[in-house]
């Protein structure tokens, strides 16, 4: 498989350049997790890492390589998003709240 040398910015990793493997389109993954082992023999902490563009041609406007700069939040991806996919929106509901039947602003009918 083909690899590419790539620069990490920030984080524990800050200043240092990993060959990184490329994909079949030919660019490093989106985002580069590195488990780092646990000292005391815990659970590793995941650093997480994601690609940004590290420069562009000042002509033509096309990228010049890519790098990887430290997300310290970590992963906020939890799961895929699919496009038929029900939107993980939690609705906010009170529970002692009664539904209301006609639409807002409207007298009801009853009211007359």
């Amino acid at each position: 498989m083909k690899s590419e040398d790539t620069p990490f910015e920030g984080g524990p990793l800050d200043g240092r350049v990993l060959p990184v493997l490329l994909g079949p389109t030919g660019h490093p993954p989106k985002v580069y997790r590195v488990p780092v082992p646990d000292a005391a023999g815990g659970p590793p902490t995941i650093l997480v890492y994601r690609r940004v563009q590290a420069g562009q041609s000042k002509r033509l406007g096309l990228r010049q390589g890519w790098k990887y700069e430290f997300a310290p939040e970590g992963d906020q991806r939890g799961k895929l998003k699919w496009p038929w996919s029900k939107p993980s929106i939690k609705p906010d509901i009170k529970p002692d709240a009664k539904p209301d039947t006609t639409p807002g602003g409207k007298p009801d009918d009853a009211d007359e």
